[in-house]
């Protein structure tokens, strides 16, 4: 078979061809294939198993930390302080490399979603070869080969259906809906049929719950649906966080920045000044020094990791540091349905008997008819710890039973089931057959209302067993239609009492002449906290998605009751066939016009996020099934569920919910708003202190002063600026923090008056510092040029320092009050300010250390012109913040 032939082969659309159309395509019998065919196609198709995702080598993660602009910078300057200033040198490299090092440490943590793909592959597959069953391993499977299912089997690869008996497969993981689906054998017309609606399909790493069936295999490996998944979460491009793009933003801004302001320098200090041109690119590099900061990349992380743990702690994993500051600014949670927003747990939610409807919750007499059929048609087994097995609906029923106080298994002890026919989907009924103390035999039948209805000649109120009516069968089909519209799965009950076991257990005999006992709607209802997050998270001004691959009445119904849309308001749903119809442009003019998805497939979610993301939003993507884990990857942030997750998309998430709760993601929320705006502190403080540094160096370069060394700039970088930007990463939220609209991809590390806030802060460092330079030199306390010189080097560097103590007490919040979000609340931030100050004096105070730095002793007079001019940036920032206030520019 050519290749040409094999990839046509591969993109049939199978489900639209009969059972004998789809063996004649692939040469294949009901029989089997031969050994020697099989070994043959092997050969040809490859292993049924996925491809695993190429890697990167360690060596590879450690050199791309080193693509960042300010990085580079900092390496040039390095080498270059090397030679005259080692010290500098060597503390600027140790910086570098363990900023790479934690960077590698955590993209090693990354990406395991082709892996788990791979290992879900099943060990084994039961198929007929030379006309015998036998056991292989579904590596060695190829198209045409015939599996056997049977209940409790994992499909190992995408089969056309040739047989199916009371087949029923559970698709969650693949399609989110979290109803098995009943399995037949027709031909399906048309080419735009969604996963979930091919009946007579059956796909690789599904689930049999129910009955046996024989399938074709049509694909297998990275051709099934489960690999095209894997294809697509290998070729998905990387999204670049919102955090990610403000450093590199601000790191070329400062570039840029240093570049102009260090040539100007160097030019004016050799050409006006004739400063010797190393002596000048030496201070040039000491510019370079004092304008990155150096520290930042390091601070970030750590500011980061401590949300990390802040998180953990309420029950979020985060397995990707900048995922805690994207939650901060999103603007679109697009959500799966099934687990994630609902229990993904059938539940029984109301119960039509005795003319009239029941909510779940009511208590219903336990010898109630309704009841009793419910739980006696029915195959629900229990495992040894009391857990309930089966299929999802009948499970839901016997745990509905339970909670009525029925203990199904002392009354079918009592009256012990004798017969059965089986569930049939061309029927759509269910009957077991039980014996009675007094000798009768009682006929229980489950199934679809509609059909059952037909067979009923009676129906029962109470106690009372009166003919049916027509007036009565509409009253039960009014009730049957309006549960559905409540997006209920509706089941009917009725029985008989019968004198012996039929001889022939035939559905003419077996299912006619039934009393009617009622009707029970179930769903999978949504998490009783999913609301209230909802609620939250639109009066944080986010907008919550639902995608889900359950049928539109379903997906609207659960979404009116979250609050998501508006109850009756269908126009805010889109089906996957309905956007199929829609070009990737008309769909991105829509697109704002839903809150809802239905019947959708892997790529329909691909599509939704990126054409929110193109609208500019930055967008959330909670999952828990195979089929989220692409969305999961594109989304700005992936959300993986930890408990019904599969291994999949959580490899493919951003974080993990280790309570599988959606109100857990606006708490996250909270925290990565929170988390950015203590970044957005560190960074006013950083950027601040140096841009007071550096107008200090570039004013006193053209006036010919010789303010600060060295030395002394990136002790105060290291010492009185890291500690105090850490200790600022864990300051409390601030009180109106949920009420902001989300700040958008569009916002910076700058936006909210903060790029204002460095400027002037900066130059009121910067002239306070040159002051006291100044004023040293006019008022001296010595008499020789070196002591006075001494004295105001040292004034100056240590009114660098304190005042940027006093002034980390400022950023506590932009345009609040010091006084009024509280100075010392963040025990942390104080201990960091103590630390720093100490370590600030000690090199001042302690004889020897201050001839290393270069400083000297200072009287009480000179202290106290010290502490004073540094004290004052808080007053003087009150004053400015509180004109910010009166304007209105908060």
């Amino acid at each position: 078979m050519s290749e040409e032939n094999k990839k046509q082969q591969l993109s049939q659309a199978f489900y639209s061809q009969t059972p004998e159309e789809v063996l004649k395509e692939l040469d294949a019998t009901a029989e089997g294939l031969s050994a020697t065919e099989a070994k043959k196609r092997l050969s040809e198709y490859g292993e049924n198993e996925l491809e695993e995702g190429k890697k990167k080598s360690m060596v590879q993660k450690f050199f791309e930390q080193f693509k960042d602009l300010m990085i580079l910078v900092l390496l040039v300057a390095a080498i270059i302080s090397a030679p005259h200033e080692p010290v500098d040198s060597i503390i600027i490299l140790l910086v570098v490399i363990i900023n790479a090092v934690m960077g590698v440490v955590q993209e090693s943590k990354a990406e395991a979603a082709i892996e788990a793909l791979r290992d879900m592959s099943t060990p084994n597959a039961n198929v007929m070869r030379d006309g015998h069953a036998l056991s292989i391993k579904s590596t060695e499977l190829v198209p045409g080969d015939i599996v056997l299912l049977e209940a409790g089997d994992v499909v190992p690869a995408d089969m056309r259906l040739i047989e199916a008996s009371s087949l029923k497969i559970e698709e969650a993981a693949l399609t989110g809906e979290s109803v098995p689906v009943e399995k037949e054998l027709v031909v399906l017309e048309g080419d735009e049929i969604g996963i979930g609606d091919r009946i007579n399909m059956a796909y690789s790493n599904s689930n049999v719950t129910y009955g046996r069936g024989k399938g074709v295999v049509v694909n297998t490996g990275m051709n099934t649906e489960v690999g095209k998944i894997a294809g697509m979460l290998a070729a998905a491009d990387e999204t670049e966080t919102p955090l990610k793009n403000n450093l590199n933003h601000l790191g070329k801004f400062l570039t840029a920045a240093i570049l102009v302001i260090a040539v100007i320098m160097f030019l004016f200090g050799t050409l006006v000044n004739g400063t010797p041109w190393m002596d000048m690119l030496l201070t040039s590099v000491s510019l370079a020094v004092a304008a990155i900061p150096e520290g930042l990349p390091a601070i970030v992380t750590i500011i980061l990791a401590l949300g990390t743990q802040v998180l953990a702690k309420r029950n979020s994993i985060i397995r990707k540091l900048p995922a805690v500051e994207t939650l901060g600014s999103t603007d679109i949670i697009a959500s799966d349905k099934t687990g994630t927003l609902t229990l993904n747990q059938m539940t029984v939610e109301k119960l039509y008997t005795n003319g009239q409807q029941y909510p779940a919750s009511e208590q219903i007499p336990a010898d109630n008819m309704a009841l009793k059929v419910m739980n006696y048609a029915n195959d629900t087994k229990f495992s040894q710890e009391g857990e309930l097995i089966g299929d999802p609906t009948e499970t839901a029923l016997v745990k509905f039973g339970q909670d009525q106080g029925f203990n199904v298994t002392e009354k079918v002890a009592q009256e012990p089931r004798v017969a059965e026919l089986p569930f049939d989907s061309e029927r759509k009924l269910m009957s077991t057959i039980h014996q009675q103390a007094d000798g009768r035999y009682l006929v229980a039948v489950k199934g679809a209302p509609d059909v059952l209805l037909g067979r009923c000649t009676q129906y029962q109120v109470f106690d009372d067993v009166k003919p049916m009516n027509k007036a009565e069968e509409q009253t039960i089909l009014d009730n049957n239609k309006d549960m559905a519209k409540q997006a209920l799965r509706v089941l009917g009950m009725a029985y008989k009492y019968v004198d012996s076991i039929p001889t022939e257990l035939d559905s003419a005999v077996v299912e006619n002449d039934l009393i009617f006992a009622g009707l029970v709607g179930m769903i999978d209802p949504e998490r009783a906290e999913a609301a209230d997050a909802v609620k939250v998270a639109k009066e944080a001004g986010i907008r919550p998605i639902m995608i889900t691959g359950d049928h539109k009445d379903t997906a609207e119904a659960i979404a009116a009751r979250l609050g998501i849309i508006k109850a009756g308001d269908d126009a805010a749903v889109l089906t996957g066939a309905e956007l199929n119809q829609m070009s990737d442009e008309e769909f991105a003019q829509k697109v704002a016009n839903y809150s809802v998805y239905a019947r959708v497939s892997p790529e329909h979610k691909v599509r939704i996020v990126k054409a929110w993301q193109k609208e500019g939003k930055v967008v959330a993507m909670t999952g828990d099934g195979v089929n989220d884990a692409p969305a999961l990857k594109q989304a700005d942030i992936g959300v993986g569920m930890g408990i019904t997750g599969t291994e999949v998309s959580k490899g493919a998430s951003d974080m993990v919910l280790a309570d599988d709760n959606f109100a857990t993601i606006v708490v996250a929320v909270e925290e990565g708003r929170k988390v950015f705006s203590n970044i957005q502190k560190a960074v006013q403080y950083l950027l601040a202190a140096n841009l007071g540094e550096v107008l200090t160096l570039f004013i006193a370069t053209m006036l010919n002063w010789d303010t600060l060394l060295p030395i002394h700039l990136l002790w105060i970088n290291l010492v009185t600026d890291t500690f105090p930007a850490i200790a600022l990463g864990m300051e409390p939220a601030e009180k109106d923090l949920m009420s902001h609209k989300p700040r958008g991809r569009n916002s910076n590390l700058f936006s909210g008056g903060v790029f204002s806030s460095i400027i002037y802060q900066g130059i009121l460092e910067a002239a306070t510092v040159l002051f006291v330079y100044w004023s040293a030199i006019q008022w001296p306390v010595h008499a020789t040029y070196e002591a006075i010189h001494s004295d105001a080097l040292t004034m100056a560097f240590a009114t660098l320092g304190l005042m940027q103590l006093f002034h980390a007490f400022n950023v506590k919040s932009v345009h609040q009050s010091l006084f009024k979000v509280g100075p010392f609340r963040n025990k942390s931030f104080n201990w960091a300010i103590l630390l720093s100050f100490f370590l600030m004096m000690v090199i001042i105070v302690v004889p020897g250390l201050n001839d290393v730095f270069r400083v000297a002793h200072l009287d009480l007079y000179q202290w106290g012109i010290v502490v004073g001019s540094s004290f004052a940036i808080i007053p003087v920032v009150e004053i400015v913040k509180a004109v910010q206030r009166a304007l209105g520019k908060e």
